[in-house]
């Protein structure tokens, strides 16, 4: 048996979510014909209480969309040196919208509303036009880091004062929202687009979502077919999404939980010098420079353990809905008889 804690994008549907798919309603989704994207799009919208969602293929999709939308070639996009949509998205800030990054360098991920309004540029011509300020919650760089929201409203406000929008990368925002208790309508208020991604900690197989304005879904739609996002019979994975929102994100907290005993136990390792705090469900710890993140990995692939490499001397494991206690198990085992 493989215990697989690269990603929570590993994650496999279960029963219930097949028989969900299988028995989906489905229709034309470029023709808005599809009773189960619509079903999923509404029902993302309502817990966010925005006007209209947008389903896509991908959290990348949905974030480049976002960015697309608010932006003009020469803008710049605001955001921190740890985000998912400067690292991992194949430099599509400025392949898709032909807009310059400003990166700021926070906590684990995170700035403050006095690093946006340092950030903010004149209007002199020759400049770069501010435009948009992206934040990412949980923070995947920043081991799962969560925003602490009255900094959001600040940051909110620094936005409005200075005519930016404010988009949010809420790919795990649910494994935020399953430490912190908060309303997501109170997120849907702070920001003027969101991304959630269905396929990480959720457990569907496929997708993301975007949600704003109707003026701002409308412009979406259209990017989502200049992307070649336009999908038909999309029920089929819309289904999945429906299911996980109902079933599985009370799930999450059991993730943290099981991420924060693996740390405890990599914290009396003498190999380890460095565990990010663990607030949700990514673990990522820095080695001795004794050992390299090469032969660490190969020696938890031998007892059929894998782990993503996080940078020369870090590593991340990722708990998910298929990690179970049994195999947290193995793992904390392997992990305390390790040798070099």
């Amino acid at each position: 048996m493989i215990v697989d804690l690269r990603s929570d994008t590993v994650t496999k549907p279960d029963t219930g979510m097949l028989d969900a798919m299988m028995n989906a309603d489905v229709g034309d989704d470029v023709f808005a014909e599809d009773p189960s994207v619509n079903e999923l799009e509404a029902f993302m919208a309502d817990i966010f209480g925005k006007q209209k969602a947008l389903f896509v293929p991908s959290g990348t999709m949905a974030n480049q969309i976002a960015i697309k939308v608010h932006t003009q070639p020469g803008d710049e996009v605001i955001c921190d040196e740890l985000s998912h949509v400067y690292n991992y998205e194949g430099g599509g800030i400025a392949f898709n919208s032909g807009a310059s990054v400003r990166l700021l360098v926070g906590d684990r991920g995170r700035f403050t509303a006095e690093d946006v309004e340092a950030a903010i540029l004149g209007d002199e011509s020759y400049l770069p036009n501010s435009q948009l300020v992206v934040i990412e919650n949980t923070v995947n760089k920043g081991g799962g880091s969560i925003w602490k929201i009255e900094e959001i409203k600040r940051i909110k406000e620094v936005c409005k004062k200075n005519k930016l929008k404010l988009h949010l990368d809420g790919a795990r925002l649910f494994n935020a929202l399953a430490e912190t208790g908060e309303d997501p309508r109170e997120y849907g208020q702070l920001f003027d687009s969101i991304s959630i991604c269905l396929s990480k900690g959720l457990g569907a197989p496929v997708g993301s979502v975007v949600m704003g304005s109707d003026k701002f879904i409308k412009k979406a739609h259209r990017m989502r077919k200049v992307f070649g996002g336009g999908m038909r019979q999309a029920g089929y994975l819309a289904a999945a999404g429906v299911y996980a929102l109902n079933h599985n994100v009370e799930k999450l907290k059991e993730d943290h939980e099981r991420a924060k005993k693996i740390g405890q136990v990599l914290e009396k390792m003498p190999l380890v010098i460095k565990v990010l705090p663990i607030e949700t469900n990514i673990v990522i710890f820095h080695l001795d420079p004794s050992v390299s993140t090469g032969d660490f990995l190969e020696k938890l692939e031998e007892k059929n353990i894998l782990a993503y490499p996080f940078g020369p001397d870090a590593i991340r494991f990722v708990t998910h809905l298929d990690f179970n206690d049994e195999q947290l198990n193995r793992v904390i085992e392997t992990l305390e008889n390790l040798t070099f």
